[in-house]
């Protein structure tokens, strides 16, 4: 699926035309505290990686990056590629580790 395909779908289940970018903002914060807890009971209290639970919430913060992408009017599909771009440009060999 294309960036921008996700977007428009994705948007089809925003609800509600006040304050949506605060209320992408705040729910982005929140779904990214879900990834870092799933990610902190694997590495500090050995249990397994969720993996369906993360993907589940990595889509949940890919939703709300997409909303706030759509309220801005910035094509899904440039934010990809603008990050690649730049991370090109910032390591040019890939990232190699500094002793």
């Amino acid at each position: 699926m294309e960036f921008n395909d996700y977007q428009k779908a994705a948007n089809r289940t925003l609800y509600g035309n006040e304050q949506v970018l605060t209320n992408c903002a705040l729910g982005l914060s929140s779904e990214v505290g879900e990834v870092v807890d799933l990610v902190r009971q694997y590495t500090f209290y050995s249990q397994n990686l969720d993996k369906k639970a993360l993907t589940k919430e990595m889509g949940d913060v890919m939703w709300y990056l997409s909303q706030v992408a759509e309220w801005a009017d910035i094509p899904f599909d440039n934010v990809a590629k603008d990050n690649i771009e730049r991370l090109n440009k910032r390591y040019p060999n890939g990232f190699q580790q500094q002793n």
